[in-house]
Parts: structure tokens; sequence; C-alpha cells
């Protein structure tokens, strides 16, 4: 395959990673949501498939021997939790969850493995989750200034839900790439738009209610051009984010009149409920993991022990004790070699790469891993995507290189 159609394929992969891993708040927006004539998860996986298989047979794959744990915990994690499926109360939850398991999670985790790992694909991707971001944000712009009330009326409460949680990690990986685009800026007049639009998905991740999209916009803002920057600028940077947060706060605690209509903000000081809820399931999910130890619940089986029945929705909202109620003392270790054992390639790594694609990474992983330990649950390909994602800084892609064809004479 000649350069440029390698690149091509590699760009077009990246760009549709994109598509397939913002594909819910794409969706659920309230311009969006009707207006889309397909499902645009399966189109965007249909697509992107065939696109990984090429990327996957015209390159040269070296991979890191730190990744042997993590991927053999998630390949081991899958097939356990099909197993424990065996005795779970559920039926319509385990309907649910195992096909997204077994055969998205791999399937996203290869994705972000390739993807993450080849350049021109990784800038693709980059390129379109932040795209995508600021096109969310010019959205939530648009249905604050046509109402709140206008926007419920387009979305009911579970899918305003979801939209919030989702558009919130949109926005917050956009940010940190933004951020990151400022600081590799050669030119003041780039680096003042770079910052005007981290300005504005700031704002517009405001008005949803994430807080937790919130927290990991700061958190991406704040580290992943410290990443980039290295030891000389890092500490700088950080030291003016959290300067500029606390300028931030104080004018908003001079002005309380301005966090009306930030829904974000009302959220955080006026709705304790939701922490509440969080330590009512995690209670549950740690009392049932005890009662039924050591093999757990069952895959799908919590909500129906916790008295909820069917209902998928009010799962532990925390990914390790999910895996510790429904997969038992297996589940949780596996788990944590999957993901913990992510975390630390990624720490093992960090030192022999460049900073630009460890703090792209990042940027694109933080918000994910920060959102499974207070939501989503272990079917999300989203967390998937994102382990595949960290783990893609082990492997290393070269190109073929055809030996010559020795002359006879």
């Amino acid at each position: 395959m000649n350069p440029a159609a390698a690149g091509l394929l590699a760009a077009a992969a990246g760009g549709l990673a994109a598509v397939l891993q913002m594909a819910g708040a794409l969706k659920t927006a309230p311009l969006l949501a009707e207006a889309l004539p397909f499902d645009l998860t399966l189109a965007s996986l249909l697509l992107l498939l065939p696109l990984l298989a090429l990327l996957a047979v015209t390159r040269r794959w070296v991979v890191a021997p730190v990744l042997a744990l993590p991927l053999a915990a998630a390949a081991l994690l899958w097939l356990w939790l099909v197993v424990a499926g065996a005795w779970s109360p559920s039926r319509l939850v385990l309907a649910q969850k195992l096909p997204e398991l077994a055969l998205a999670g791999p399937a996203m985790l290869a994705a972000g493995l390739l993807v993450g790992a080849e350049p021109a694909a990784r800038r693709a991707l980059c390129r379109g989750t932040l795209g995508i971001g600021l096109l969310l944000a010019a959205v939530i712009g648009l249905g604050a200034l046509r109402g709140w009330q206008a926007m419920a009326e387009e979305l009911n409460q579970e899918q305003a839900r979801v939209h919030h949680q989702l558009a919130g990690l949109a926005l917050a990986s956009a940010a940190a790439l933004a951020a990151l685009a400022a600081v590799e800026a050669r030119h003041a007049l780039a680096r003042a738009g770079w910052m005007l639009a981290v300005l504005g998905l700031a704002t517009a991740a405001l008005l949803p209610g994430g807080r937790t999209a919130l927290a990991a916009l700061l958190a991406g803002v704040a580290l992943a051009p410290a990443l980039r920057l290295g030891r000389r600028g890092g500490p700088s940077w950080l030291l003016a984010v959290l300067l500029a947060l606390a300028a931030a706060l104080a004018w908003l605690l001079l002005h309380p009149d301005w966090v009306e209509g930030l829904r974000t903000l009302e959220r955080l000081t006026a709705e304790p409920a939701g922490l509440e809820a969080r330590r009512g399931l995690w209670q549950a999910a740690l009392h049932w993991a005890g009662q039924t130890a050591p093999w757990g619940l069952g895959t799908g089986g919590f909500t129906i022990a916790a008295g909820h029945g069917e209902w998928r929705g009010l799962y532990p909202h925390n990914h390790a004790l999910e895996a510790l109620a429904e997969g038992g003392l297996p589940g949780l270790l596996l788990w944590l070699g999957a993901f913990g054992g992510a975390a630390l390639a990624m720490a093992r790594l960090a030192p022999g790469l460049p900073p630009a694609r460890l703090a792209r990474i990042a940027a694109l992983v933080l918000p994910v891993a920060l959102t499974i330990m207070v939501s989503t649950d272990l079917g999300n390909r989203m967390a998937w995507f994102a382990l595949g994602l960290a783990l893609s800084l082990g492997l290393t892609v070269r190109a073929f290189q055809l030996a010559p064809v020795p002359r006879h004479v």
C-alpha cells in the first residue's frame, strides 16, 4: 500500500473512531436526536471494522511486554462475566449486557489500541473529538438561548440525563485537546483563539448539569498540557489553571445571580441527592458482594438483589464495585488487572514516550476514567475504547518493508 493510501486509511479510521466514541452524545443532542435518519453508532461501527482490519494487516505492530497483564486480565474478565451469567437471577439486563461485554468490549478495546498507536489515526481521532466537542458546545449554547424548557420538551427525562453525561465527556476531552493546541501554538493569535475555545467549551459544560464531566474538564485542561510541557513548563501551567479557577470561583461568589441557569453549578450546590443515591448503591454493592462471596451475584444480577428489579439504570455506579458485586472476587481481581494494570503500564511507559502522544492519550482517557468510578456500567463501550487508548501507549507501529527481490543471472 502506498503511503498516501495508508495515510488516508488511518485518517478515516481515526475519524470514524471519534464518531463511534461520541455517538451517544451526538444522538441525544436536542437538535440532532430526531434529525438523524439512521443509528449513528451502528453506522460508524460497520464502517470502522473493515478499516481496522486493513489497518491491522498493513502495519507491523511491536507490543511492549508490559501490556501482557492488562490484556490477559481484560480477556479473562469478559470470559468470567459470561460464565457468571449462568447463576444470575436477571434475564433482561443479562441479555442486554452480555453482548456488549463479550462482543462490543473486545472490538472497542482493539479499536482503541490500533487507532491510538497509529500516528495518522490518532491525529484524526483527536481532530474528530475536538470537532464533535465544539459542535456539541454550539448545540448546547443554542439550546440555552432557546431556553431549557424548549430543550426539556424535546428530550424525555432519561434522554436528558444520558445527554448531559455523554455531552459532558465530549466537552471535557475537547477542552483538554484545545488546551494542548493552545500550549503548542507558535503565534499569540492562534494561542488566544484556542484559549477562547477552551473557555467556550468550559462554559458549555456549565449548562447541561454533568458534575463529573465538569471535574473531568478541569482535570484534563490542567493535566494534559502539563504532561505536554514536561517538568519545565508543567508546574507553571498547573499553577496558572489553579489561579484561573480560583478567580472564576471568586467572581461567581461576588455575582451569585450569574449562577442561575448554569445547571451544573446549581447541581453542585443544591442537589446532594445524587451523591446520596450513589452512596446507597455503593453500600448495596458492598453488602451483596459480602453476602454472595466469593462468586458474586452473577452478571446483571445487582439491580434485582438491590430491590430495583430488571432496571439496568440502577447499576452500582462504580466499575470496581460492579465487578465485585456481580463477578465476585475473581471479577474484582480481573478488573484491577485490566484497568489498574493499564494505569501502571501508562506510568511505566510514560518516561520513554513523546510528550505530545502521552498528553493526547491522557486528554482522551481521563474523562472516561473519572466517569467509570461514579457512573456507567461494565457494558459501556466508551470504557473499553478508553482502555484500548491507554494501552496503545505500549504499541509501536511500523510500516511493512518488503525485502528486495534478488536477481538471478
